[in-house]
């Protein structure tokens, strides 16, 4: 199948060229809602979904037994279960940006048996409720940061059969191809639970707007090809209980990523914004560039439990493993030392930093390292250069720096 040049999917009809004249960074007159409201007000073309059981508020809707057999007969009929991912990974580029797949988990004992050891595991965790969660209010729901792992480790057995699942697999391969890294967060949002503000997801919808405008724009096309976010409905999601807003074709919107933070955006998102009840076993996915929000929990007695699901691709690792934290610790000194030296300055300083010092705080221990900005922990980077500044002593920022990676090891 043929996608066309991949800076004119992402960006809708709009080029990197057409965004900034002047070089490849945007801007802040680059974020035209304008530009969103006529990306977003399209309608999903039948003729580019035939496998779609139905189409629901511009979102397609697949059945999952049917992805099933499609799976089963991939031996003898590939080119099957191929149609399937290639009209998943056009929906998901340029497309409404999101896909339903209704009963994809079959078993709903096993679906039930896998709740009840996340239960098990929020109750044991519960004294050590760190309160960190991204757009959402405290208070507002129950999260298990590092839920793969744990279910991993608490029921082998359960989790390999939870994980057995062509629908999931086959997604992931839609999107990112082999070698996908799967991470998950089981989330419940209480009875009274208030919305997430719109927004973007990981990977460039956890920095702030201001580090947003130092990646040029072609990165900004590309990010959302490295992560595939999913939910595994654990519970009914009527729409009462505020299963996930969505804003097909919002993905499309090039400088999104710069916008969801403005009034502007937020208003035309809750202005159309699409909501699907979803059923115990379905699952939902979209690129993680569309913008989206979970909904207020308006009842009284539903639960509304998730597995959020966020796969990353094979590629997005270096080629080479470096302990960053050795290197950190032995240029320390040196550095204190140039700092003091006529003809260095602090953009010296600032290029070996980003040269040594891992800048990028995930992966995280979340639970023990919560977001120091509401978005993400801080960076070994962002360590290093506050040590720097306040003039710590090696031994100190060897205790800091050591006592992160720590983190970063526990569970």
């Amino acid at each position: 199948m043929r996608f066309g040049h991949p800076m004119k999917i992402l960006a809708g009809q709009m080029s990197i060229e057409s965004i900034n004249q002047d070089g490849v960074w945007l801007n802040e007159g680059s974020a035209d809602i304008k530009l969103l409201r006529d990306a977003c007000a399209r309608e999903t073309d039948t003729r580019r979904v035939p496998l779609a059981s139905k189409i629901s508020k511009q979102i397609p809707v697949y059945d999952g037994e049917a992805v099933r057999h499609a799976a089963e007969l991939e031996a003898k009929a590939p080119q099957r279960i191929r149609a399937y991912q290639q009209e998943w990974a056009q929906v998901l580029a340029s497309g409404a940006g999101a896909v339903v797949i209704e009963n994809a988990v079959d078993d709903i004992a096993l679906l039930d048996a896998v709740t009840d050891v996340f239960y098990t595991i929020i109750k044991r965790e519960a004294q050590l409720d760190s309160g960190a969660d991204h757009f959402a209010p405290a208070g507002s729901n129950t999260r298990i940061w590092n839920g793969h792992e744990k279910l991993c480790i608490e029921s082998p057995e359960l989790f390999a059969r939870y994980n057995a699942n062509a629908v999931m697999a086959k997604m992931c391969r839609a999107w990112l191809g082999p070698g996908y890294q799967i991470t998950a967060q089981a989330n419940i949002v209480h009875p009274g639970g208030q919305a997430q503000h719109c927004h973007r997801d990981y990977h460039m919808g956890f920095q702030t707007t201001e580090r947003l405008y130092e990646y040029p724009a072609h990165v900004h096309a590309m990010s959302p090809m490295l992560t595939l976010q999913g939910a595994i409905a654990h519970s009914d999601m009527p729409l009462e209980s505020g299963p996930t807003k969505l804003l097909p074709f919002s993905q499309t919107f090039l400088p999104g990523y710069l916008a969801t933070a403005r009034a502007d955006c937020v208003e035309l998102f809750e202005e159309m914004h699409v909501q699907l009840p979803l059923k115990k076993g379905d699952m939902l996915f979209f690129n993680p560039a569309l913008m989206h929000a979970a909904g207020d929990n308006k009842t009284t007695d539903v639960q509304r439990f998730a597995n959020l699901v966020q796969v990353g691709s094979a590629y997005a690792r270096t080629m080479e493993l470096l302990d960053k934290t050795r290197m950190s610790i032995a240029v320390y000194p040196a550095l204190q030392q140039l700092q003091q030296t006529d003809g260095w300055n602090d953009t010296m300083t600032q290029y070996v930093v980003e040269a040594t010092a891992e800048g990028y705080p995930f992966p995280a221990n979340m639970e023990m390292e919560p977001p120091s900005n509401g978005l993400a922990p801080a960076s070994q980077q962002d360590m290093l250069k506050h040590s720097l500044k306040e003039g710590d002593s090696l031994q100190v920022f060897r205790d800091k720096v050591m006592a992160l990676q720590s983190l970063k090891r526990s569970h």
